[in-house]
């Protein structure tokens, strides 16, 4: 499926983020046609489909349908940790800076950041980290990965590099849960398989309403005993869900539709940062865009981060400004070829005015 057709005089480009996306026309019919029951008690027909067919994709014994993917990853956290203990995630992820503080609100654990590389981890940083337990110290009970990154910069863990990280925490005992809230775009990029991701954790939590288009939802996917805390989790976070296979039948949709044309987005993304690449005041690295997510810095001579963004919003054009100079731009469902071009020239054309 290609990206939907817009109108040509670009009314609105919008590379915030993915989750802007909104339904297509197939995807609302979907959800209109949905079979729906009491999720509760385990009677919504389309939920039970999507958990099941999630289970399939991962070869997971089991998997809870969430309302977002902060709540299946502080689900898995609250399954898998008890108060006093510890994760460890590298510094930019999204557990630990972007869910409010949720893991010592909900559970009583503490994170501890680490340093990577474009926020991945490897077992060598690692190793320099690591603390032996010790009456002084939390209890270290959980590593969490991201994949693909966010702040990092939408990378992409190589497989032999998430093979030696989760062999390395094995090793020393710990649960292993992996943030895959854009794991299809990851899949896309690397060329492995969801459930061959999957096999090194113990959970793995997805996203539909990112690059999938889904209005909501998320899926927490694990062993049978740590799902089964994670349904009480959800429960006692306020997200047990009723009639919820109208959601549901969005993400089913989606699965089956939308993972292959992840690869224009991506290319998309590529063609964004070549565009960034020519234009002066711009600072890029192309070579590190590996998915649908583009960073790039402005001359620290120039305008500010905020200040562009604002003369981009002023012709159409929504970008995040996500550190002085630092500009974020994600490309998704909603984005066409047409409209990659168009924000370059916008982009150019504010730039040239900068004092």
């Amino acid at each position: 499926m290609e990206a939907r057709a817009v109108e040509t005089d670009f009314e609105r480009i919008d590379l915030r983020s993915d989750t802007v996306t909104c339904p297509t026309p197939e995807m609302r019919q979907a959800m209109c046609e949905a079979e729906v029951g009491d999720d509760m008690v385990g009677e919504d027909p389309t939920v039970n489909l999507l958990e099941a067919y999630c289970c399939e994709l991962f070869q997971k014994e089991a998997a809870v349908f969430c309302c977002s993917g902060t709540q299946s990853n502080q689900v898995a956290v609250w399954s898998q940790c008890r108060p006093g203990d510890e994760i460890l995630i590298e510094q930019n992820g999204h557990l630990a800076n972007y869910e409010g503080g949720a893991p010592a609100v909900l559970s009583g654990v503490s994170v501890r950041c680490l340093p990577g590389r474009g926020g991945m981890l490897d077992s060598a940083d690692l190793e320099s980290a690591w603390r032996q337990p010790h009456q002084h110290f939390p209890t270290p009970k959980l590593l969490c990965l991201e994949n693909t990154t966010n702040i990092g910069g939408g990378r992409v863990y190589p497989f032999e590099q998430l093979q030696r990280v989760c062999e390395w925490g094995r090793a020393r005992g710990l649960r292993l849960h992996l943030d895959g809230a854009r794991i299809f775009n990851a899949c896309t990029a690397a060329g492995y398989l969801p459930h061959q991701v999957a096999n090194l954790f113990d959970t793995v939590s997805l996203c539909f309403s990112k690059g999938l288009g889904c209005p909501m939802g998320s899926m927490l996917l694990g062993d049978a005993d740590t799902i089964a805390r994670g349904r009480r989790a959800r429960k006692i976070f306020g997200g047990a869900l009723r009639q919820a296979g109208i959601m549901a039948a969005a993400a089913v949709y989606a699965l089956q539709h939308h993972r292959a044309r992840l690869v224009e987005d991506h290319a998309h993304a590529r063609r964004l940062a070549e565009i960034l690449q020519g234009i002066e005041g711009v600072r890029i690295q192309p070579e590190l865009v590996e998915s649908n997510i583009v960073f790039f810095e402005l001359d620290p001579a120039g305008m500010t981060g905020v200040e562009f963004t604002r003369q981009l919003q002023q012709k159409n054009v929504l970008m995040f400004a996500v550190g002085p100079q630092r500009i974020r731009a994600v490309t998704h469902l909603d984005i066409n070829s047409g409209m990659v071009e168009q924000a370059g020239r916008v982009i150019a054309e504010v730039l040239a005015r900068r004092p």
